[in-house]
């Protein structure tokens, strides 16, 4: 949110505490429950074409825990720069969802994604329903709904086709269109696109360099500083 959001992850478990000296001993399975998590630097941090840090470099890092009936829940984190008039500097997002397989080559990801930034200003909270359909790990489309689209009174739904393209065991490449529809909001939407390539040196390191850009509406919605073309560089460790 240019007073407009971002993305994915933090929670509070009973879980958590119980399981602490066993995540500190090394093993990523808890009473049924599989944990994860992630931690990336990037140049710049964007969401939906759009740069959540002014076009600054960004510290992210996740957490995640999943059940074996594929109820999951997660949390992370970010750093973000809508200007001094807004007064947020960090993101969190909190998810609780479910994925699983629907056949040998489809799969679902439903789920509440929670967007929060303390400390902001004025009120950029907002919450969103997301639901994720891929074909054979290649292949997606994603939508999303809110009644509070980036922290207003009003609806918005976001839309996107992704593409996968394997080129060896350790590179590949990923495209993606996008569709953002505020027109409650703004009495506009906008689309976006993105093409990044992404390279794997070893297992659970990935190094990404990604091309945005927008159209004419994002720039208008949110401002040049904001919105139009641009390119990240990012590197991320998973555990």
């Amino acid at each position: 949110m240019n007073v407009f959001p971002t993305r994915p992850r933090f929670i509070r478990l009973p879980l958590l505490a119980g399981c602490g000296l066993v995540l500190l001993a090394g093993t990523s399975t808890c009473f049924g429950a599989d944990w994860s998590g992630n931690a990336t630097v990037t140049s710049d941090y964007v969401w939906r074409g759009t740069t959540q840090s002014s076009g600054d470099p960004a510290l992210q890092a996740g957490l995640k825990v999943a059940a074996d009936s594929g109820f999951y829940a997660s949390v992370w984190g970010s750093n973000v720069s809508f200007g001094p008039e807004v007064g947020a500097d960090t993101e969190f997002d909190f998810t609780a969802g479910w994925s699983g397989s629907l056949g040998q080559d489809w799969a679902l990801d439903a789920n509440v994604l929670h967007y929060r930034y303390p400390g902001s200003e004025v009120d950029l909270d907002w919450t969103e329903l997301n639901g994720t359909i891929t074909y054979r790990d290649n292949y997606w489309l994603a939508v999303g709904y809110s009644p509070e689209a980036l922290g207003s009174d009003d609806s918005g739904v976001y839309t996107l086709v992704g593409a996968r393209f394997p080129i060896n065991e350790r590179f590949r490449l990923e495209a993606a269109v996008g569709h953002y529809a505020l027109n409650a909001v703004y009495d506009e939407s906008y689309w976006h696109g993105q093409l990044s390539a992404i390279w794997s040196p070893r297992q659970a390191v990935e190094l990404r360099v990604t091309a945005h850009a927008t159209d004419a509406n994002a720039k208008s919605i949110f401002g040049d500083s904001y919105a139009g073309s641009r390119v990240e560089a990012a590197a991320t460790v998973s555990f």
